[in-house]
């Protein structure tokens, strides 16, 4: 198998844990042998640094996808493999809780971002469930990474989640005080839709509610 752009801590001591709602093992890259852990009722994810390769199929045909790569001098896009993007959406709501787990733990702003962009497809392509992961989601109301705030405010503007109207206008506040160090596009483009779209005629009515909320 090959590890053609991996990281070198992903290329050694592989642990293939099984994910019942997946159908597919996922490589666990944390620690060494020694710290890894395995509960027979259920699979951690302790604090998960790193991106965590999917891999699909039996050992024959597993493979390691392409890793993610965030708006640079070279192109203002999020770049997500897209055979990964669309193992996760064949999969659907049983795939939820793996990309829940990731938000829960995960400090490393590229894995967050990647998880972020493939529930946004997933929403695209109808999954149900998305809304109900807002108390994961909600850890990152306060970040001040652009790419994070862009595909947050994206997933918020297509569930309508109530309770994150506040934290949506809090967070346009606060980048217009602090703009983003982002050179390569403006979050607030994202967040500012996603605030109109809280108060668009589907939600005449309610505004005070959430405006209530900011």
């Amino acid at each position: 198998m090959s590890n053609s752009g991996i990281q070198p801590i992903l290329s050694h001591n592989g642990l293939s844990v099984s994910f019942p709602s997946l159908q597919t093992p996922c490589p666990i890259v944390e620690g060494d042998r020694q710290r890894r852990q395995q509960s027979a009722m259920t699979v951690n994810f302790p604090s998960m640094q790193i991106p965590c390769p999917i891999v699909e199929g039996d050992r024959q045909r597993r493979q390691q996808y392409a890793p993610c790569v965030l708006p640079n001098a070279n192109s203002n896009c999020t770049f997500v493999d897209p055979r990964k993007v669309d193992v996760f959406v064949k999969q659907g709501e049983q795939a939820l809780p793996y990309l829940s787990d990731i938000l829960q733990h995960s400090n490393n702003e590229t894995q967050v971002t990647e998880t972020l962009f493939i529930l946004d497809k997933m929403i695209d392509n109808g999954t149900k469930g998305v809304d109900k992961m807002y108390p994961v989601l909600s850890r990152f109301n306060d970040t001040k990474s652009p790419n994070v705030q862009t595909y947050l405010a994206g997933i918020y503007r297509k569930t309508q989640v109530p309770d994150a109207f506040g934290p949506l206008v809090k967070m346009l506040v606060q980048n217009s005080i602090n703009p983003s160090p982002s050179p390569y596009f403006d979050p607030n483009e994202e967040i500012g839709g996603a605030i109109l779209s809280y108060l668009s005629d589907r939600y005449k009515g309610k505004t005070g509610e959430f405006v209530a909320l900011a």
